[in-house]
């Protein structure tokens, strides 16, 4: 029998081994991983040198080597911040934006071809974020979106298809008392997204009326994240967005096919009261003091 120390350095092998990191040549392009991950940093957008450095865990050392070798290559170009002198960026150029699409197809190749060859491809994904998860741990980002944006949407429907499965009766969203998408923006209100690298992995709204009173929305966590506190996250980061916008007193319902969440609120300091509102899916209402006055409204979003 394998120790649980002997079985994750198993998984660890497999993992290098399945993805070419000890590979000179990462997918046949000519050069490391490391400087592949770089490369697909500023593809994607993340052109602060100093961010990239903390997305991919590298000592200043080693990314000024990786960097230097892609100037070299003539993938991309640093300069300096012209807002910030101490701080550097960097871009692709043209052949960089070339080299980024073909790592980009490459990728996605092997992960198709892999999973196909593995076959049981939903029970494997699960499988898979749940590691990604765990793995990237503290360097969830909860950040304010836009509630009609990808992520957004993406967390919602998957909010919607769970409530479904598990309410006694299906759940329509059309005869729920759905929050406008306008008390989701500031002023009056917010949508906060938890993303775990690309993938959004949870939700919550703030649903307000310019009262000092709003209602908490919407709160997801995907099940692969799970039992890793990002709920207590993302609850926290609501509070704090509602006393950023003058709220002093926050409500939310819940359904009674969901107890994990009435016992999460009850934790949370949440106290129970009587029905506010007429949503047919809601039994238990609570409410919650997160300011001892009303404050200045604040418009200021990320």
């Amino acid at each position: 029998m394998l120790t649980q120390e002997q079985r994750f350095r198993r998984f660890a092998r497999a993992v290098t081994t399945e993805l070419g990191a000890l590979e000179e040549s990462f997918l046949g392009r000519g050069r490391s991983l490391g400087a592949a991950r770089v490369l697909n940093a500023v593809g994607r957008g993340i052109t602060d040198v100093a961010s990239i450095r903390a997305y991919l865990d590298l000592d200043s050392g080693l990314m000024s080597r990786l960097l230097r070798s892609l100037e070299t290559e003539g993938l991309i170009l640093t300069s300096a911040d012209p807002g910030d002198a101490r701080r550097r960026l960097v871009a692709l150029s043209e052949a960089g934006a070339r080299e980024f699409q073909a790592y980009e197809d490459l990728s996605d190749a092997r992960a198709r071809n892999f999973l196909v060859r593995s076959g049981r491809i939903d029970k494997l994904l699960g499988a898979i974020d749940l590691v990604a998860t765990a793995l990237i741990g503290e360097r969830i980002d909860i950040r304010e979106v836009d509630p009609r944006n990808a992520a957004a949407r993406a967390c919602l429907e998957h909010y919607y298809r769970e409530l479904d499965d598990r309410f006694e009766d299906g759940f329509d969203v059309s005869l729920s008392r759905d929050p406008d998408v306008a008390k989701m923006a500031p002023p009056r209100g917010a949508f906060l997204v938890a993303m775990s690298d690309t993938l959004p992995i949870g939700c919550v709204a703030l649903s307000g009326d310019g009262t000092g009173r709003a209602e908490v929305k919407r709160l997801w966590v995907d099940r692969s994240a799970r039992g890793f506190g990002f709920g207590r996250l993302l609850m926290s980061a609501v509070e704090a967005t509602a006393r950023q916008r003058g709220i002093f007193l926050l409500r939310l319902d819940t359904n009674r096919a969901l107890p994990e969440a009435v016992a999460f609120y009850r934790r949370a300091g949440w106290r129970e009261i009587e029905r506010f509102n007429d949503d047919p899916y809601a039994h238990f209402f609570f409410e919650k003091k997160v300011s001892d006055h009303l404050g200045s409204m604040s418009t200021t979003t990320e």
